[in-house]
């Protein structure tokens, strides 16, 4: 489900993966695969989790399968209730 937040949600989503392995924002796409295209392993997905919690203050259980950055950003948008900044 796609809301009028979603571009700010992604945007924030986007940023917060980025930094994990210091990857240009501009460089990940919706249908990046992490794990194939930049050598994410489990740590770093768990990583990024944690920060993503954090940030929107959700659970992510661990078995959603978040594979890629549009797996995360559908997430988020979807779970989130706070509005965007």
């Amino acid at each position: 489900m796609i809301t009028a937040q979603t571009p700010s949600i992604a945007k924030e989503v986007v940023k917060i993966i980025s930094k994990t392995k210091e990857i240009q924002p501009s460089r990940l796409r919706v249908s990046s695969n992490l794990s194939k295209e930049f050598g994410f392993d489990t740590v770093d997905v768990v990583d990024i989790i944690i920060q993503l919690e954090k940030s929107f203050k959700i659970v992510i259980p661990d078995e959603v399968p978040l594979n890629t950055v549009g797996d995360f950003v559908e997430f988020v948008s979807t779970h989130t209730v706070r509005q965007a900044s």
